[in-house]
Protein backbone atom coordinates (compact mmCIF):
# COMPACT_ATOMS: atom_id res chain seq x y z
CA UNK A 1 0.00 0.00 0.00
CA UNK A 2 1.48 3.50 -0.50
CA UNK A 3 0.21 4.94 2.55
CA UNK A 4 3.30 7.99 2.46
CA UNK A 5 2.43 11.81 3.80
CA UNK A 6 -1.11 9.54 4.97
CA UNK A 7 -2.98 11.33 8.12
CA UNK A 8 -2.98 9.53 11.07
CA UNK A 9 -5.94 9.10 13.21
CA UNK A 10 -6.03 10.22 16.82
CA UNK A 11 -8.28 8.13 18.34
CA UNK A 12 -6.16 6.18 20.07
CA UNK A 13 -5.43 5.54 23.83
CA UNK A 14 -2.28 4.07 24.18
CA UNK A 15 -2.12 1.97 27.52
CA UNK A 16 0.93 -0.27 25.89
CA UNK A 17 2.95 -1.49 29.32
CA UNK A 18 0.42 -1.22 31.78
CA UNK A 19 -1.44 -3.97 33.16
CA UNK A 20 -4.68 -5.36 33.62
CA UNK A 21 -4.71 -6.78 36.60
CA UNK A 22 -5.38 -10.13 37.82
CA UNK A 23 -8.89 -11.62 37.21
CA UNK A 24 -10.17 -14.13 34.10
CA UNK A 25 -11.15 -17.53 33.57
CA UNK A 26 -9.33 -20.51 34.21
CA UNK A 27 -8.19 -21.55 31.20
CA UNK A 28 -7.82 -25.46 31.97
CA UNK A 29 -11.78 -25.03 33.60
CA UNK A 30 -12.41 -24.27 29.58
CA UNK A 31 -10.56 -26.73 27.75
CA UNK A 32 -12.03 -28.94 30.35
CA UNK A 33 -15.31 -28.21 29.73
CA UNK A 34 -14.66 -27.78 25.52
CA UNK A 35 -13.94 -31.47 25.82
CA UNK A 36 -16.54 -32.63 27.28
CA UNK A 37 -18.87 -30.28 25.01
CA UNK A 38 -17.58 -30.94 21.83
CA UNK A 39 -18.59 -34.59 21.06
CA UNK A 40 -22.44 -33.81 21.86
CA UNK A 41 -22.71 -30.45 20.27
CA UNK A 42 -22.78 -31.97 16.75
CA UNK A 43 -26.57 -31.73 15.22
CA UNK A 44 -27.89 -31.08 18.66
CA UNK A 45 -30.30 -27.96 18.67
CA UNK A 46 -29.77 -27.19 22.39
CA UNK A 47 -31.61 -24.09 24.33
CA UNK A 48 -31.78 -20.89 23.93
CA UNK A 49 -29.02 -18.81 24.79
CA UNK A 50 -28.62 -17.48 27.86
CA UNK A 51 -28.33 -13.56 28.23
CA UNK A 52 -25.07 -12.50 26.87
CA UNK A 53 -24.47 -9.76 28.74
CA UNK A 54 -20.98 -7.72 28.10
CA UNK A 55 -19.93 -10.74 26.00
CA UNK A 56 -22.72 -10.27 23.60
CA UNK A 57 -21.10 -7.00 22.72
CA UNK A 58 -17.49 -8.33 21.62
CA UNK A 59 -16.75 -8.99 18.36
CA UNK A 60 -13.17 -10.72 17.37
CA UNK A 61 -11.25 -10.49 14.25
CA UNK A 62 -11.57 -13.75 13.39
CA UNK A 63 -10.70 -12.37 10.13
CA UNK A 64 -7.14 -11.62 9.99
CA UNK A 65 -6.08 -14.30 12.75
CA UNK A 66 -4.73 -16.83 10.95
CA UNK A 67 -2.32 -19.50 11.47
CA UNK A 68 -2.32 -21.55 14.18
CA UNK A 69 -3.64 -19.32 16.47
CA UNK A 70 -6.59 -18.75 14.78
CA UNK A 71 -7.54 -22.77 15.08
CA UNK A 72 -7.65 -22.88 18.61
CA UNK A 73 -8.90 -19.72 19.24
CA UNK A 74 -11.89 -20.67 17.28
CA UNK A 75 -11.76 -23.94 19.12
CA UNK A 76 -12.25 -22.10 22.54
CA UNK A 77 -15.03 -19.82 21.59
CA UNK A 78 -17.02 -22.52 20.26
CA UNK A 79 -16.63 -24.11 23.18
CA UNK A 80 -17.06 -21.27 25.62
CA UNK A 81 -20.18 -20.96 23.48
CA UNK A 82 -21.21 -24.38 24.16
CA UNK A 83 -20.34 -24.06 27.99
CA UNK A 84 -22.42 -21.16 28.48
CA UNK A 85 -25.47 -22.60 26.46
CA UNK A 86 -26.62 -24.30 29.98
CA UNK A 87 -25.07 -21.85 31.87
CA UNK A 88 -27.11 -18.55 32.82
CA UNK A 89 -26.12 -16.64 36.19
CA UNK A 90 -23.41 -13.61 35.00
CA UNK A 91 -22.35 -14.10 31.90
CA UNK A 92 -19.53 -11.81 31.84
CA UNK A 93 -18.31 -13.35 35.17
CA UNK A 94 -18.75 -17.21 33.71
CA UNK A 95 -17.31 -16.24 30.30
CA UNK A 96 -16.26 -12.11 29.73
CA UNK A 97 -12.64 -12.62 31.22
CA UNK A 98 -9.61 -13.43 29.63
CA UNK A 99 -8.69 -16.88 27.80
CA UNK A 100 -5.37 -17.27 29.16
CA UNK A 101 -3.18 -19.43 27.30
CA UNK A 102 -4.87 -21.48 24.98
CA UNK A 103 -2.91 -22.48 22.35
CA UNK A 104 0.64 -23.79 22.16
CA UNK A 105 2.74 -20.94 23.64
CA UNK A 106 0.77 -18.25 21.51
CA UNK A 107 0.62 -15.94 23.87
CA UNK A 108 4.02 -16.11 25.27
CA UNK A 109 4.89 -15.56 21.36
CA UNK A 110 3.08 -12.87 20.98
CA UNK A 111 4.86 -11.37 24.54
CA UNK A 112 8.17 -12.33 23.35
CA UNK A 113 7.13 -10.36 20.14
CA UNK A 114 6.80 -7.24 21.79
CA UNK A 115 9.88 -7.57 23.41
CA UNK A 116 11.75 -8.65 20.23
CA UNK A 117 11.01 -5.88 17.60
CA UNK A 118 12.82 -2.61 17.46
CA UNK A 119 12.17 0.54 18.47
CA UNK A 120 12.14 1.05 14.97
CA UNK A 121 9.50 -1.79 14.03
CA UNK A 122 7.29 -0.65 16.70
CA UNK A 123 6.78 2.97 15.12
CA UNK A 124 6.42 1.24 12.28
CA UNK A 125 3.67 -0.30 12.72
CA UNK A 126 2.13 2.25 15.40
CA UNK A 127 2.07 4.34 12.28
CA UNK A 128 1.02 2.11 9.94
CA UNK A 129 -2.28 1.08 12.06
CA UNK A 130 -2.90 4.68 12.87
CA UNK A 131 -2.81 5.33 9.19
CA UNK A 132 -5.28 2.66 8.44
CA UNK A 133 -7.50 4.14 11.17
CA UNK A 134 -7.43 7.36 9.71
CA UNK A 135 -8.55 5.97 6.41
CA UNK A 136 -11.68 4.41 7.81
CA UNK A 137 -12.37 7.36 9.55
CA UNK A 138 -12.44 9.01 6.17
CA UNK A 139 -14.07 6.33 4.52
CA UNK A 140 -16.95 5.79 6.74
CA UNK A 141 -16.99 9.44 7.39
CA UNK A 142 -18.47 9.71 3.44
CA UNK A 143 -20.46 6.42 3.29
CA UNK A 144 -22.15 7.80 6.08
CA UNK A 145 -23.17 10.99 4.81
CA UNK A 146 -24.67 9.31 1.76
CA UNK A 147 -27.32 7.73 4.10
CA UNK A 148 -27.63 10.82 5.63
CA UNK A 149 -26.15 9.89 9.00
CA UNK A 150 -23.20 10.95 10.93
CA UNK A 151 -20.22 8.66 11.85
CA UNK A 152 -18.74 8.02 15.35
CA UNK A 153 -15.46 7.25 15.17
CA UNK A 154 -14.28 4.17 17.04
CA UNK A 155 -11.34 4.65 19.74
CA UNK A 156 -8.29 2.34 18.88
CA UNK A 157 -6.80 1.06 22.52
CA UNK A 158 -3.32 -0.46 21.76
CA UNK A 159 -1.98 -2.60 24.90
CA UNK A 160 0.60 -4.89 25.77
CA UNK A 161 -0.75 -8.96 26.65
CA UNK A 162 -3.79 -8.02 28.60
CA UNK A 163 -6.56 -5.07 28.95
CA UNK A 164 -9.58 -4.34 30.90
CA UNK A 165 -12.72 -3.45 28.54
CA UNK A 166 -16.62 -3.16 29.12
CA UNK A 167 -16.90 -6.71 27.74
CA UNK A 168 -14.37 -8.50 29.90
CA UNK A 169 -10.64 -9.28 30.20
CA UNK A 170 -9.15 -9.00 26.60
CA UNK A 171 -5.95 -10.76 26.18
CA UNK A 172 -3.54 -10.96 23.02
CA UNK A 173 -4.43 -14.61 22.50
CA UNK A 174 -7.95 -12.94 21.24
CA UNK A 175 -6.40 -10.75 18.63
CA UNK A 176 -7.76 -7.78 17.82
CA UNK A 177 -11.53 -7.44 18.73
CA UNK A 178 -13.94 -4.80 18.87
CA UNK A 179 -16.22 -4.38 22.61
CA UNK A 180 -19.68 -2.41 21.43
CA UNK A 181 -19.71 -2.11 24.45
CA UNK A 182 -16.87 0.62 25.26
CA UNK A 183 -17.21 1.31 20.98
CA UNK A 184 -13.13 0.87 21.25
CA UNK A 185 -11.13 -1.73 19.25
CA UNK A 186 -8.39 -3.43 20.77
CA UNK A 187 -5.32 -4.71 19.15
CA UNK A 188 -1.83 -5.51 20.71
CA UNK A 189 0.40 -4.57 18.03
CA UNK A 190 2.74 -7.96 18.61
CA UNK A 191 0.30 -9.55 16.67
CA UNK A 192 0.78 -7.83 13.41
CA UNK A 193 4.48 -9.38 13.96
CA UNK A 194 3.21 -12.90 14.70
CA UNK A 195 1.83 -12.19 11.31
CA UNK A 196 5.00 -12.20 9.84
CA UNK A 197 6.97 -14.42 12.04
CA UNK A 198 5.05 -17.28 12.21
CA UNK A 199 1.68 -17.05 10.08
CA UNK A 200 3.78 -15.59 7.01
CA UNK A 201 1.03 -12.63 5.80
CA UNK A 202 3.93 -9.90 5.92
CA UNK A 203 7.02 -10.96 4.15
CA UNK A 204 8.57 -8.34 4.06
CA UNK A 205 12.59 -7.62 5.81
CA UNK A 206 12.95 -6.58 9.52
CA UNK A 207 9.24 -6.86 10.13
CA UNK A 208 8.63 -3.93 7.69
CA UNK A 209 4.83 -3.91 5.92
CA UNK A 210 6.24 -3.97 2.15
CA UNK A 211 4.24 -7.28 1.29
CA UNK A 212 1.45 -8.25 3.46
CA UNK A 213 0.23 -4.63 4.80
CA UNK A 214 -3.45 -4.66 2.87
CA UNK A 215 -3.53 -8.09 4.96
CA UNK A 216 -2.78 -6.59 8.24
CA UNK A 217 -4.99 -3.58 7.04
CA UNK A 218 -7.85 -6.01 6.68
CA UNK A 219 -7.60 -7.36 10.10
CA UNK A 220 -8.29 -3.36 11.28
CA UNK A 221 -11.01 -2.75 8.87
CA UNK A 222 -12.96 -5.71 9.46
CA UNK A 223 -12.99 -5.09 13.36
CA UNK A 224 -14.20 -1.61 12.12
CA UNK A 225 -16.79 -3.36 10.25
CA UNK A 226 -18.70 -4.27 13.33
CA UNK A 227 -18.10 -0.96 14.56
CA UNK A 228 -20.33 0.48 11.60
CA UNK A 229 -22.37 -2.46 12.13
CA UNK A 230 -23.10 -1.48 15.98
CA UNK A 231 -23.88 2.08 15.33
CA UNK A 232 -26.32 0.85 12.31
CA UNK A 233 -28.20 -1.28 14.92
CA UNK A 234 -26.99 -4.68 12.83
CA UNK A 235 -24.91 -6.08 15.88
CA UNK A 236 -27.09 -5.37 18.61
CA UNK A 237 -30.08 -6.96 16.87
CA UNK A 238 -28.02 -10.00 15.91
CA UNK A 239 -26.99 -10.29 19.20
CA UNK A 240 -30.25 -10.03 20.71
CA UNK A 241 -31.77 -12.95 18.45
CA UNK A 242 -29.12 -15.26 19.20
CA UNK A 243 -30.14 -14.92 22.53
CA UNK A 244 -33.23 -16.56 21.95
CA UNK A 245 -32.06 -19.13 19.56
CA UNK A 246 -31.07 -22.66 19.83
CA UNK A 247 -27.21 -22.72 19.45
CA UNK A 248 -26.99 -23.89 16.34
CA UNK A 249 -29.24 -21.21 14.92
CA UNK A 250 -27.46 -18.64 16.54
CA UNK A 251 -23.94 -19.70 15.36
CA UNK A 252 -25.68 -19.06 12.01
CA UNK A 253 -26.77 -15.74 12.73
CA UNK A 254 -22.69 -15.22 13.98
CA UNK A 255 -21.79 -16.08 10.76
CA UNK A 256 -24.07 -13.70 9.00
CA UNK A 257 -22.65 -11.02 11.04
CA UNK A 258 -18.51 -11.85 9.97
CA UNK A 259 -19.34 -12.18 6.83
CA UNK A 260 -21.33 -8.92 6.94
CA UNK A 261 -18.22 -7.38 8.84
CA UNK A 262 -16.04 -8.85 5.80
CA UNK A 263 -17.92 -6.73 3.07
CA UNK A 264 -17.97 -4.11 5.00
CA UNK A 265 -13.96 -4.33 5.01
CA UNK A 266 -14.32 -5.35 1.33
CA UNK A 267 -15.76 -1.81 1.09
CA UNK A 268 -13.55 0.37 3.11
CA UNK A 269 -10.86 -1.63 0.98
CA UNK A 270 -13.08 -0.15 -2.23
CA UNK A 271 -13.39 3.42 -1.09
CA UNK A 272 -9.98 3.60 0.09
CA UNK A 273 -8.14 3.12 -3.51
CA UNK A 274 -11.03 5.21 -5.10
CA UNK A 275 -10.26 8.06 -2.81
CA UNK A 276 -6.42 7.63 -2.31
CA UNK A 277 -5.28 5.09 -4.84
CA UNK A 278 -3.09 3.14 -2.28
CA UNK A 279 -3.59 -0.10 -3.76
CA UNK A 280 -0.51 -1.51 -5.28
CA UNK A 281 -0.30 -5.00 -6.94
CA UNK A 282 -0.67 -7.60 -4.97
CA UNK A 283 -2.57 -6.26 -2.45
CA UNK A 284 -6.06 -7.50 -2.98
CA UNK A 285 -4.42 -11.29 -3.10
CA UNK A 286 -3.12 -10.62 -0.26
CA UNK A 287 -6.46 -9.75 1.72
CA UNK A 288 -8.56 -12.46 -0.09
CA UNK A 289 -5.71 -15.03 1.10
CA UNK A 290 -6.27 -14.02 4.06
CA UNK A 291 -9.80 -14.46 3.70
CA UNK A 292 -9.19 -17.75 2.94
CA UNK A 293 -7.24 -19.07 5.50
CA UNK A 294 -9.37 -18.04 8.26
CA UNK A 295 -12.63 -19.79 7.23
CA UNK A 296 -14.05 -22.01 9.94
CA UNK A 297 -13.90 -24.91 7.08
CA UNK A 298 -9.96 -24.74 6.67
CA UNK A 299 -9.35 -23.59 10.45
CA UNK A 300 -11.83 -27.14 11.62
CA UNK A 301 -9.70 -29.31 9.11
CA UNK A 302 -6.12 -27.95 10.48
CA UNK A 303 -7.58 -28.83 14.15
CA UNK A 304 -7.97 -32.62 12.71
CA UNK A 305 -12.07 -32.40 12.88
CA UNK A 306 -15.26 -31.37 11.10
CA UNK A 307 -18.41 -29.50 12.24
CA UNK A 308 -20.59 -27.52 9.62
CA UNK A 309 -22.86 -26.93 12.37
CA UNK A 310 -19.98 -25.12 15.16
CA UNK A 311 -19.30 -22.54 12.03
CA UNK A 312 -19.64 -19.26 13.92
CA UNK A 313 -17.91 -16.88 10.75
CA UNK A 314 -18.25 -18.73 7.88
CA UNK A 315 -16.31 -20.76 5.50
CA UNK A 316 -12.97 -19.76 3.07
CA UNK A 317 -15.17 -19.39 0.29
CA UNK A 318 -17.59 -17.23 1.97
CA UNK A 319 -15.47 -15.05 3.57
CA UNK A 320 -13.22 -14.66 0.25
CA UNK A 321 -16.83 -14.24 -1.40
CA UNK A 322 -18.04 -11.48 0.63
CA UNK A 323 -14.85 -9.12 1.15
CA UNK A 324 -14.57 -9.62 -2.64
CA UNK A 325 -18.22 -8.37 -3.25
CA UNK A 326 -17.78 -5.72 -1.01
CA UNK A 327 -14.77 -4.47 -2.38
CA UNK A 328 -15.80 -4.81 -5.94
CA UNK A 329 -19.24 -3.12 -5.58
CA UNK A 330 -18.51 -0.51 -3.31
CA UNK A 331 -21.93 -0.33 -2.39
CA UNK A 332 -23.16 -0.84 1.10
CA UNK A 333 -26.55 -1.62 0.03
CA UNK A 334 -25.39 -4.82 -1.41
CA UNK A 335 -24.47 -6.21 2.10
CA UNK A 336 -27.32 -7.38 3.80
CA UNK A 337 -26.34 -10.83 4.69
CA UNK A 338 -29.15 -11.13 6.83
CA UNK A 339 -31.31 -11.15 3.56
CA UNK A 340 -29.89 -13.88 2.01
CA UNK A 341 -30.82 -17.73 3.14
CA UNK A 342 -28.09 -19.45 4.85
CA UNK A 343 -27.45 -21.78 2.50
CA UNK A 344 -26.77 -19.26 -0.21
CA UNK A 345 -23.99 -17.12 1.93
Amino acid sequence: MKLTGRRKSTNVEDRRGSSAGGGGIDIGDILGKIGGSQGSSSGSSGGGLPDMGNMAQLSGCMSGKGGMSLILIILVVVGLLLMCNGGGGDLLNQCGGGLGDIFSGQVENQQQANTQMTEEQQDEIYDFTLQILGSTEDVWTKEFEKMGLTYKSPSLVLYTNSVRTACGLGQSAMGPFYCSGDEKIYLDLAFFQTMRTELGAIKGPNGDFSEGDFACAYVIAHEVGHHVQHLLGTLDKAHAKMNSMSQTEANKVSVQIELQADFLAGLWGHDENEMFGSLEEGDLQEALTTAIAIGDDYLQSRAGYSNPQGYTHGTSKQREKWFKKGFTTGDINQGNTFNVPYNQL
